[in-house]
């Protein structure tokens, strides 16, 4: 078979496999939202009208903007508030998480643990963000949540994907992504990009999600600064978490740490500083 034979064949195999999987579509209110915020000058009432169309939607977005970790000494009482106390940007980040867990778990509660997981993600990514200025926050919040949303959907698509994320979870040589591609010839890191792309995100969010287990960007200079920045942190607040969780030991961190300390310019004294302050913010909420 010629080369241009066998990478069409590769590629039509792809695209097969794609299509088995599961994408669910952009939410027509996500559409909504995101035409107003492509607006000159859009308008938190408008905006405030748009969310308080899906009555469960403006519930949770009020109890998540009035939670400790957002909503500061003020409470917000209406979707209009929370916007202007929080921002529209915020507000737009929050919102498009909480479609993203409506789109894939539908209410099932297996899923619990994943969400919440990612939304402490989130959390240390806009810690992180703010600290070292390297993002907007409500971007870092936007990767910290699908960061990983690829893995519910491979769950969904492959009945022995838990076996796979188990041996992912202890591989010291390979890359987490490089075990899914070997044994399911796509990974989660692919799949949260295409899902990404497909609702009209932030091009540095879908490019941070495909390359957040490819440390390798970290020291690429023809990666933008920007993504890098965000993988980075993304090392970083995998750390915080773990340590959170009781676990001193993280594989992610003895794979990526060394390249992103070097590209946040971090040394180890000012990482563990770091690394205390953001688990205090993880006690803000208790």
């Amino acid at each position: 078979m010629t080369t241009a034979a066998s990478h069409a064949k590769e590629s039509s195999v792809e695209d097969a496999l794609l299509r088995s999987i599961r994408i669910p579509p952009r939410p027509s209110l996500l559409v909504d939202l995101q035409a107003e915020l492509a607006d000159e000058d859009p308008s938190p009432r408008r905006i405030a009208r748009i969310i308080g169309n899906d009555v469960g939607m403006s519930g949770a977005l009020l109890k998540l903007a009035n939670s400790p970790f957002f909503g500061a000494a003020r409470k917000a009482k209406s979707v209009e508030q929370a916007i202007n106390f929080l921002g529209i940007n915020q507000c737009a980040a929050l919102l498009t998480g909480l479609l993203a867990r409506q789109a894939i778990d539908g209410g099932n509660t297996a899923l619990n643990q994943f969400w919440d997981t990612s939304a402490r993600r989130a959390q240390s990514l806009v810690f992180i963000a703010r600290k070292l200025r390297i993002a907007p926050p409500d971007i870092a919040h936007t990767f910290g949540l699908f960061c990983d949303i690829g893995v519910p959907l491979l769950m969904d698509r492959f009945t022995d994907y838990g076996d796979t994320l188990a041996i992912a979870g202890r591989d010291l040589l390979r890359a987490f992504t490089e075990v899914e591609d070997a044994r399911h010839s796509t990974n989660h890191a692919a799949i949260g990009c295409l899902l990404a792309r497909n609702w009209g995100l932030s091009p540095d969010v879908s490019w941070a999600i495909l390359h957040h287990h490819d440390y390798g960007v970290l020291d690429d200079d023809a990666t933008d600064d920007a993504i890098r920045s965000l993988v980075a942190a993304s090392v970083l607040a995998e750390r915080g978490i773990a340590r959170y969780h009781g676990n001193r030991d993280s594989l992610e961190w003895e794979k990526g740490g060394d390249p992103a300390c070097r590209h946040l310019g971090l040394d180890a004294e000012e990482v563990e500083d770091l690394l205390e302050e953001l688990h205090d913010t993880f006690h803000i909420d208790h």
